[in-house]
């Protein structure tokens, strides 16, 4: 029989993922092409041929989801699976009705079929929507491991936004590394952390190479740590899973791919923001993971933040910058910019839309209900030029920063501003220690 020819729906993640896992050395299948969204200027390339394998001498085209209608007919595709994360329910069907409409077969692949079996053992963090602080969850896991004397190794969830070849498998070890690997703001936001906590982080496109690489990594490895992306599903197989929720959005848990997989997933769920949130949607929240994954330990955090200058925001005009992929496709209105700017008592919060330029009015056209913040848009030098010459422009007194990095060591500002971080603090017991108690005894017996 003929191998069924296959177009795989994606956003250069997941979708390279499933590829790698389970097509690329299927002779029962054809990946006839990519398609790409919510990532800009990845439309246009190809998947290489050194990372494709033996049956795809000329490596995969990519295209624009936009397109995929006129991509089915063309190519003669039989089927079509949907490869990313955190978009609604109706969303994910309404893609799927235009494959069936185009005349092709519809399919999400599930862990079975791509999670990888690690020589180690693998804590993953997950979430249930982009923003619910899943990073600083994997951040305070992998202090908790270091302090009881394990050796963490991090491994991220793709994001291969440059030269894929090159970027098959990515250490990172020093804060050079960022320059070496070209990183984007997005990147560093999730690398950099864990840098400065003196723990090694990888990520890249091949995940099974990354993990080999992770597992005999020259400073020793005793846990894999998967720092998951979005509200994807890991990778690895997991150990240990955690997955985090977020009363700002009650109900999102349920209705968005694949975050209500996570969520049913978990071993742990960490409900998050309890500080700031409203009881009543905390609630929700609750009765919701009670109902999915009874057997679940929950832990109740809040999202304790920290500012270096209060005074730069005190009685003035600010400026907020939050995380971008929180903002855009994580639907999120607020944020850790926006409560300390409220908390430390800001004149204002400035409206930064009239003053974008460039690719980030691109950003607030995709994205609308963006509101009064700034996402730190930052996936390529033209994304980054842009976000600095808006910063410039905007009629501010000072600018507050809730990224994850330190933004002014990568662009210019030339205004006075504040770092704000965000650590996650357990409320009550159980809290993370006793959760890793019983998983970091088995390892060292």
């Amino acid at each position: 029989m003929a191998p069924r020819k296959i177009i795989i729906i994606g956003a250069a993640g997941r979708d390279f993922h499933n590829f790698n896992t389970f097509y690329r050395d299927n002779p029962a299948y054809k990946v006839v092409a990519f398609t790409a969204a919510q990532i800009p200027d990845i439309a246009g390339r190809k998947y290489p041929a050194a990372l494709a394998g033996s049956l795809y001498p000329e490596g995969i085209p990519i295209y624009a989801e936009d397109d995929l209608e006129k991509i089915i007919k063309e190519l003669d595709a039989d089927g079509c699976v949907f490869s990313y994360s955190d978009v609604p329910y109706n969303f994910v069907m309404g893609v799927g009705a235009r494959v069936n409409a185009a005349g092709a077969s519809f399919a999400m692949l599930g862990h079975k079929n791509t999670m990888l079996k690690s020589s180690k053992p693998v804590i993953a963090v997950g979430a249930v929507r982009t923003g619910c602080g899943k990073s600083q969850t994997s951040r305070r896991v992998a202090e908790a491991l270091m302090a009881k004397g394990l050796k963490v190794i991090a491994v991220r969830h793709p994001m291969p936004y440059g030269d894929l070849e090159a970027q098959k498998v990515m250490r990172f070890a020093a804060i050079e590394d960022l320059k070496k690997h070209n990183c984007t703001i997005e990147e560093m936001e999730e690398f950099e952390p864990h840098i400065a906590r003196g723990n090694v982080i990888y990520a890249g496109v091949d995940y099974e190479a990354i993990l080999r690489a992770a597992e005999n990594d020259p400073k020793g490895c005793d846990v894999i740590l998967w720092d998951g992306g979005n509200n994807d599903f890991p990778f690895y197989k997991p150990d240990l899973m955690i997955t985090v929720v977020d009363p700002h959005r009650p109900g999102h848990e349920l209705f968005y791919y694949p975050g209500e997989i996570t969520l049913r997933l978990a071993d742990v769920v960490v409900i998050n923001k309890i500080d700031s949130a409203d009881f009543e949607n905390i609630q929700i929240v609750r009765s919701n993971v009670e109902r999915v994954n009874p057997n679940a330990t929950v832990v109740d955090a809040a999202s304790t933040i920290t500012v270096d200058k209060p005074e730069v925001i005190r009685g003035k005009r600010v400026l907020v910058i939050e995380d971008g992929p929180t903002l855009t496709h994580g639907d999120m209105k607020i944020g850790a910019g926006i409560v300390a700017a409220r908390r430390f008592g800001a004149a204002s919060i400035v409206d930064p839309r009239q003053y974008a330029v460039g690719r980030l009015s691109e950003t607030y056209r995709i994205y609308p209900n963006i509101g009064t913040l700034l996402p730190a848009m930052g996936y390529g030098e033209q994304q980054m030029k842009d976000l600095s010459a808006t910063i410039e422009k905007t009629d501010c007194d000072s600018v507050v920063i809730a990224t994850p990095i330190d933004l002014q060591r990568v662009i210019k500002i030339g205004k006075p501003c504040t770092r704000v971080e965000y650590s996650l603090q357990e409320i009550g017991r159980p809290n993370m220690d006793d959760v890793l108690e019983s998983f970091v005894g088995k390892i060292k017996k």
